[in-house]
């Protein structure tokens, strides 16, 4: 067949249709966070399609740690970027997102239901102190991977108490930065690799700028709450490092502790909730977005999930179309690398602070420490999945 006759573009459009089709595949039976998801992408996207290879899967997702955003979300999106470019990669990003982010919202709505009918929220009373030790858990595992010194040992100190004595979320980013600032200095430890010219294409930098800048100053003239949700929700969204159970404190300072547009009861049942369902856990955000918006009916709430979800998870893909196509020359630097360190130590240092405040109320009821205590068991010596635990939970609090 002459050249001109070959069907291209309908053979890569059922290529296409089979990875989406993949996807959502993987959006509705990929539990247990990043680790997990991981291995998930490697076995369908790897070992049974050879979409790519196992080194320019773990490569990407080495790209996606070190960026601020949902690792899992940014991975599976820059594998979309790498098959079918920026089209593809948003289809990948809409389709991996959209079933967490439905069941999420509607647990808002229906939370905000169940009070308003004055109905018992009792069924959920094993969920909140669950997540205080899927939190807790969390936080000990990050721990272990990211402090690897004194220097990062005291970053974590540090992070903790300051975060736990200074409640507010300005003091999140600047606990982030100061980390990796600190650690910057000590690159001199890492090992120096040939550079080479970068070679940067800005658009997608000016973009997540823009919209950073641009929705900070229209919600501060406005004062619409769906423009501040967003706002609100893009800036966790452009400063956390390291997954879901980092930007729990940083949601927990901002919307509880500070603005008080959830209860610490409302959050924590969304953060166990959250934990029974497959895909990111970003997701979180939308529950969040949904009850913040209670106020002004269904379709308020809706449009709170909506402004929310689009919130956290544009600035994890603006920077990842961004940063992809330099990130070859920009590993090489040193003091690149040398500030991650700082960053994830700072990160669990969050972390260990969320915990211990979401904890304090709890301490003088026996029942909810067992809860917490259990817990940690249970996700420290067994392999039950985290849905098991969660589904476990809440067929306990039905029948007791």
């Amino acid at each position: 067949m002459p050249p001109y006759l070959t069907p291209v573009k309908p053979v890569r459009r059922i290529r296409y249709l089979i990875f989406m089709k993949d996807v959502l595949i993987l959006a509705l039976t990929t539990f247990g966070g990043p680790q997990v998801h991981l291995a998930m992408l490697y076995e369908r996207f790897v070992k049974k399609r050879r979409y790519l290879t196992e080194s320019e899967l773990m490569e990407l997702n080495a790209l996606c740690q070190i960026l601020p955003g949902p690792t899992s979300t940014q991975t599976i999106t820059a594998v979309g970027f790498k098959i079918g470019g920026p089209n593809l990669a948003y289809i990948t990003l809409l389709i991996w997102v959209l079933p967490a982010v439905s069941i999420m919202t509607a647990v808002g709505m229906g939370m905000y239901y169940l009070e308003q009918h004055n109905l018992s929220l009792r069924f959920a009373r094993f969920i909140q102190p669950m997540a205080v030790g899927f939190l807790i858990v969390a936080g000990y595992r990050i721990g272990q991977k990211v402090i690897k010194d004194q220097i990062s040992l005291a970053l974590a100190i540090t992070a903790a108490l300051v975060a736990y004595v200074f409640r507010s979320p300005v003091m999140t980013p600047i606990v982030i930065v100061a980390g990796g600032l600190i650690t910057a200095l000590t690159y001199q430890k890492h090992e120096r690799m040939e550079k080479k010219p970068l070679k940067i294409q800005w658009a997608n930098f000016f973009l997540w700028a823009g919209v950073f800048i641009g929705a900070a100053g229209l919600g501060a003239i406005t004062q619409s709450l769906p423009v501040r949700l967003f706002e609100n929700f893009y800036r966790n969204g452009s400063l956390v490092f390291g997954g879901g159970q980092v930007l729990t404190p940083m949601l927990y300072n901002e919307f509880v502790a500070f603005k008080h547009y959830l209860t610490r009861e409302e959050f924590l049942s969304g953060l166990g909730l959250v934990q029974a369902l497959p895909g990111p856990t970003f997701c979180f955000a939308s529950y969040i977005g949904a009850l913040s918006m209670r106020h002004s009916g269904w379709s308020g709430q809706f449009w709170g999930s909506f402004v929310s979800t689009a919130g956290i998870f544009l600035p994890g893909t603006f920077l990842i179309y961004f940063v992809y196509r330099f990130w070859e020359q920009l590993k090489r630097y040193r003091v690149v690398r040398a500030s991650l360190d700082g960053v994830n130590a700072a990160s669990s240092g969050l972390t260990a602070a969320a915990a211990i405040a979401l904890f304090e109320p709890m301490a003088p009821y026996w029942p909810s420490v067992a809860v917490v205590l259990i817990t940690m068991g249970i996700l420290f010596f067994t392999r039950i999945p985290p849905v098991v635990i969660v589904i476990c939970g809440l067929l306990a609090g039905v029948v007791l």
